[in-house]
């Protein structure tokens, strides 16, 4: 294989342009493809939401070496950005920068990556032919080969459905018009949307609660909230006692709001088909065995999560965990039955491996089905496996997070004003 070839990497959030710069820093080439019109389209997607970690845990190290060398300021590292800002202030400067961008692609959708004349059933000699990947971009489709390819394309645009057992109710599809996925800006760009509107929220993390929390806010909006735990109080967490104050706000605030009877809880309610009639819709489910149905609905908001999808590396050698359908050799760590966000055991480019040589998956796709990712997780593993593409197999095995025993989210005064109420890891 020609060794000069560049790394390619898929995606263009915080962690793909931490692998740009990091293999910046080595001195190795690189093309970086986005499939949005800009960097950094899914923190957009979600710019309204404030993060629980401060900004000394969302920037990368040699990120931050880029940006210093060009004068530019860097964001205060003990403040806490929401979502647009981790766009505005950071990728955004980052991808400017002279030594990133003239290999950044955006709108460039990667359809499919093999290797040069190999299937994914021959084997000969396979280490030594290229990576071959295709690019749909806006005007025409283009043809690249890299020496290796790091995924770091998230799961963000492949949201879980609302029906219960991981697959789509009967009717989701065909109702999708009134149902939204992931966590709108219900107090600003959507506000009519949803405001004396009766509304259904299903999911039980914080993107649940925040987007509860926000709609509270909206005058005459009848809200109801179905989780498939089998008790609401599941989602309160430690509230004052949590190691996690941000958690711990978002714990007593969906408390106070469902004790005061402005939501309506359904729980364990797992939902099984969609009907509409004339402008609303009836969600049927079931409730401890028993049919139940919540009617003239006019808004759905999913907050189910999200997942991996694998179509565009269907002719490498990958794998994944069964379960959690992360990078195998993380399963045990990320388990979100035992892990909270900052108790991962440190892991890099060795846990990392594909049985496709010089492939990997990383960032927020590497969890697979896991909500307990952090951005300095992937920063550390963008760090390793570019240490090992580099040739310096010490540093890569010399891995190491800096977080706190109980993690890194906190918020602090997160909730004194309504502007903040939207927030999340």
């Amino acid at each position: 294989m020609n060794t000069n070839l560049p790394v390619a990497i898929i995606g263009g959030g915080p962690i793909g342009l931490a692998a740009a710069a990091q293999l910046s820093q080595q001195n190795q080439p690189f093309v970086l493809f986005e499939s949005g019109n800009q960097i950094g389209t899914n923190f957009l997607d979600y710019g309204h939401v404030r993060l629980f970690s401060p900004w000394k845990y969302n920037m990368d190290s040699a990120a931050k070496e880029l940006l210093k060398m060009h004068a530019i300021s860097l964001p205060d590292e003990g403040r806490l950005p929401y979502g647009k800002e981790i766009v505005d202030d950071y990728l955004i400067p980052l991808a400017s920068l002279p030594e990133m961008k003239p290999y950044i692609h955006v709108n460039s959708k990667v359809h499919a990556i093999t290797r040069k004349g190999f299937d994914k059933v021959k084997t000969a000699n396979r280490e030594q032919a290229p990576f071959v990947i295709q690019v749909q971009k806006e005007h025409s489709n283009e043809t690249y080969e890299a020496r290796a390819v790091i995924d770091a394309t998230g799961t963000w645009q492949n949201p879980n459905p609302v029906g219960a057992g991981g697959i789509r109710a009967e009717g989701e599809e065909e109702t999708s018009n009134s149902i939204r996925y992931g966590i709108p800006d219900v107090l600003n760009t959507e506000r009519k949307r949803y405001e004396g509107k009766k509304v259904v929220i299903v999911g039980s993390g914080h993107s649940a609660i925040n987007t509860l929390l926000d709609l509270a806010e909206l005058p005459d909006t009848e809200l109801h909230w179905l989780l498939r735990k089998k008790d609401v109080r599941e989602t309160y967490g430690g509230m004052e006692d949590d190691a996690l104050p941000g958690r711990g706000a978002l714990g007593t605030k969906i408390q106070e709001l469902v004790d005061s009877g402005q939501v309506n809880v359904h729980t364990p309610m797992f939902v099984r088909s969609i009907t509409q009639e004339d402008q609303t819709l009836t969600i049927h489910g079931e409730v401890n065995g028993d049919e139940t149905t919540i009617e003239e609905v006019d808004e759905i908001v999913s907050t189910t999560g999200a997942r991996p999808t694998f179509d565009f590396v269907r002719e490498l050698r990958y794998t994944f965990d069964p379960t959690l359908e992360s990078v195998p050799e993380l399963a045990e760590l990320i388990d979100p039955n035992i892990h909270s966000c900052g108790t991962v055991r440190a892991h890099g480019e060795k846990e990392l491996r594909q049985p496709e040589p010089n492939f990997y998956i990383i960032g927020a796709k590497s969890y697979g089905r896991a909500p307990t990712f952090l951005l300095a997780t992937g920063y550390e593993q963008a760090r390793s496996v570019v240490a090992y593409l580099s040739g310096d197999f010490d540093r890569a095995k010399e891995v190491h997070l800096n977080l706190p025993e109980t993690g890194v989210c906190n918020s602090g005064n997160l909730f004194n004003t309504k502007s903040s109420q939207g927030s999340c890891c």
